[in-house]
């Protein structure tokens, strides 16, 4: 591969990431105001932007499919292959990382495997502090422990209320809002209150 080529598809790849990225500033914005039409259809947008750009990207660049699959459980629709897209991307590798390991939480989550979910929080707590959080609220939610699950949203929320940068630039709490978004199918709610909340 010559080197133009390769700048080509590197360029490529940060330019569909970029659109991603916009495109779920936009559902988020959408989403706080209370337009969940739009929010919607611009998270489907987002969830096929990171998909894209997980395609065009180099290997190990796993935070494209936590944000297909954030962006697909808050759309609402194409949660379903979302997960086992990233079954199929991530295979059965268990020598991973810790944002590997949380898109295989949050596909496990999707699909109803519970067991799987819990274990793949394990790997993410060689991670930092958010991972453990994070990784918190996916083991309370897989085994139905509704206090220990409200207590670790409670404890994302103020993480995200206490940060100055936010991805999108929105100030949303999105880990949350899509751990919440799972968490009212099994009949658990954390009904912790935030501005960073819609």
């Amino acid at each position: 591969m010559t080197a133009g080529i390769r700048s080509q598809l590197v360029e490529a790849h940060r330019e569909l990431m970029t659109a991603a990225i916009e495109r779920d500033g936009a559902a988020q914005r959408a989403l706080l105001m209370g337009d969940t039409a739009t929010a919607g259809v611009e998270f489907t947008e987002a969830a096929a932007l990171y998909r894209q750009s997980w395609e065009a990207a180099p290997p190990a660049s796993y935070g494209r499919l936590v944000g297909m699959l954030k962006s697909a459980v808050l759309a609402g629709v194409g949660e379903d292959e979302a997960a086992r897209y990233v079954g199929t991307a991530l295979g059965a590798d268990s020598h991973e990382s810790a944002t590997a390991a949380y898109a295989r939480a949050i596909a496990a989550l999707i699909e109803g495997d519970d067991h799987a979910a819990s274990e793949s929080a394990a790997v993410m707590r060689s991670g930092s502090a958010a991972f453990v959080r994070t990784a918190d609220a996916i083991v309370a939610l897989a085994s139905g422990d509704e206090p220990a699950y409200a207590q670790a949203i409670e404890a994302i929320v103020r993480d995200f209320e206490s940060r100055t940068d936010h991805l999108t630039g929105v100030e949303i709490a999105d880990t949350a809002v899509m751990l919440e978004r799972l968490a009212a199918r099994r009949g658990i709610s954390a009904a912790v209150e935030s501005p960073l909340l819609p």
